[in-house]
């Protein structure tokens, strides 16, 4: 992180959904899909798949605070998934689909557990938020082939199916975040 620039790591599900959201985000400069806190050293999409290796498919965003806050992206977040699903997004079913903010600073920790709390005393949500707050331990990107995945995709199924509607929801909910 640079003064003009934060780093933000969030998981909730699968990181297409996420990386496609934030790429269209006004003040969001590079989302990179990857794997954050698990146990092995740069691990394989199919071992984190497996379920074994304690990591999230997860999004490194790199933003200027200047354009968009670290709540702006929460508030986003907390719109594109399902924080009250432990271990699952839809059919994608397993501890890697989990909903998980991995912070960098007091601040972002903070922050973080503000917005929860918001939440869940305004009952925006009909079960409780299982998202989990812990500091980022690690990331790794994941494999070429996952990054910037809905634009070179947008007709694969899953894409049309998963992703698509996320990126409208962003859209029609965030219309003034939307990138000009």
């Amino acid at each position: 992180m640079t003064a003009s620039r934060e780093v933000a790591v969030l998981a909730g599900g699968c990181f297409w959904c996420l990386e496609a959201v934030y790429l269209g985000m006004r003040g969001v400069e590079k989302v990179v899909s990857g794997y954050a806190n698990g146990h092995t050293p740069n691990p394989t999409y199919q071992q984190v798949c497996s379920g074994t290796t304690g990591y999230a498919e997860a999004v490194e965003i790199t933003f200027d605070p200047n354009e968009v806050s670290y709540r702006d992206l929460l508030d986003v977040f907390f719109v594109i998934h399902d924080p009250t699903t432990l271990n699952r997004q839809g059919a994608d079913v397993g501890t890697q689909y989990r909903s998980g903010i991995y912070y960098l600073t007091p601040a972002q920790h903070e922050t973080a557990r503000q917005v929860v709390a918001e939440l869940t005393d305004k009952r925006i949500f009909d079960a409780p938020i299982v998202t989990e707050i812990e500091p980022l331990r690690n990331f790794y990107p994941a494999e070429d082939y996952h990054q910037n995945y809905f634009a070179r995709h947008p007709y694969q199924p899953y894409c049309v199916a998963v992703v698509a509607p996320k990126v409208a929801k962003f859209r029609k909910h965030f219309l003034e975040k939307v990138k000009a």
